[in-house]
């Protein structure tokens, strides 16, 4: 091995760590800013209503297939 090799490796390699805490920073940044916003998952008051109502709709229609 030169030291050409030898210090393409370790930039290589430094280069990577910068690269990953970058992108985390950056993801982080941006999860940070979307739950800030309200745009996430959270839904309404009336979320376990809807789903319950989907859920007895979906047997209804079940019921309703079999005749």
């Amino acid at each position: 091995m030169n030291a050409n090799q030898i210090i393409n490796m370790v930039v290589r390699v430094v280069m990577r760590r910068v690269i990953g805490k970058g992108v985390n920073a950056g993801i982080d940044a941006v999860s940070k800013r979307r739950g800030k916003s309200g745009d996430g998952d959270e839904g309404g008051p009336d979320t376990g209503k809807t789903a319950k109502r989907a859920k007895q709709a979906m047997r209804a229609t079940r019921r309703f297939g079999r005749f």
